[in-house]
């Protein structure tokens, strides 16, 4: 098997430096997408898995290989995504296309199966449930890419558990999944669901031409805001139930309030008044952002 994944990495590799250039190869396994998933796991080992903040804890052998086990998988989901998505990003986002550009398909689809067989062997290498979600994420990524992501609120609850699953991975290796944790994992599977319906209604024209089955399509933007209305009503709800909860401290509950509650409340007025392709695109990167800020939050918890 080693000398196996050696010859995938001796043909596919020089292809993508003859092929395209390091920044497009970048571009098309989100780097900046990677860097938050290590950022957010860094930040759950740190934080959330020790009475202080312990620092030294993320050069830790096996926690270096979980991560970069969870950031091979999110890599291969990328790109079977695009894979699959080469016309409908063509209509989509064609200044952002890179499979069929820049990187021919087959060369593409041989990463993803080289980044996956890597992602699941690392992870049974650490331990079997972790493996398992590894094994389990990198099978969902593919069906998502495949089918699910073209069917109603199905694919968007795919992913949700995908960006829980990302926090939840790091305690189930730990053998300390707690509260705390899970509560992030609600957080993350909360705003994931919410920013995957958003990115639907931004998606609608490319997604409709190729008879894709997504809220937006069946509802229309006026109805699936109304579908988004509630979900985003228990979003803010569980915020403020983090909040006010007794065991928090005060600079946790002033820094949720400041960066995460106030700027929901301002993607949910967005919300009101979006119609447009570009308004759908600005509470996107509202939504990445609101995640990256709660998530930061754990530096507060202790």
């Amino acid at each position: 098997m080693l000398l196996r994944l050696v010859y995938l990495c001796s043909v596919f590799f020089p292809t993508i430096l003859r092929k395209a250039a390091l920044k497009e190869f970048l571009s098309l396994i989100r780097f900046p997408n990677l860097v938050l998933i290590i950022l957010c796991q860094a930040l759950v080992q740190v934080c959330l898995l020790s009475y202080h903040i312990r620092w030294s804890s993320i050069w830790e052998p096996g926690f270096v290989t979980l991560t970069l086990s969870t950031v091979f998988v999110a890599a291969a989901g990328y790109i079977i995504n695009d894979y699959y998505d080469v016309k409908i990003d063509a209509i989509n986002k064609p200044d952002r296309l890179v499979i069929g550009k820049s990187i021919r398909r087959r060369p593409a689809m041989g990463w993803h199966f080289l980044l996956s067989i890597l992602g699941v062997l690392m992870g049974f290498w650490l331990s079997l449930p972790v493996g398992l979600i590894n094994l389990g994420a990198v099978l969902l990524l593919w069906g998502y890419s495949a089918l699910l992501k073209r069917m109603m609120l199905i694919g968007n609850v795919a992913i949700a558990l995908l960006g829980a699953s990302m926090l939840l991975v790091v305690a189930v290796y730990a053998d300390k999944l707690n509260k705390i944790t899970i509560s992030y994992a609600v957080f993350a599977f909360l705003i994931s669901f919410i920013r995957e319906i958003i990115k639907d209604m931004e998606d609608v024209k490319g997604d409709a031409t190729f008879d894709c089955r997504t809220l937006p399509i069946v509802a229309g933007l006026a109805n699936t805001k109304l579908v988004l209305y509630p979900i985003i009503a228990v979003f803010l709800a569980f915020i403020l139930l983090v909040i006010f909860h007794p065991s928090t401290g005060f600079v946790f509950e002033i820094y949720m309030l400041l960066l995460v509650f106030v700027p929901s409340i301002w993607f949910l007025v967005k919300l009101v008044r979006a119609d447009r392709k570009r308004d759908f695109t600005f509470l996107s990167n509202l939504g990445k952002l609101l995640m990256l800020t709660g998530i930061l939050s754990m530096l507060f918890v202790n």
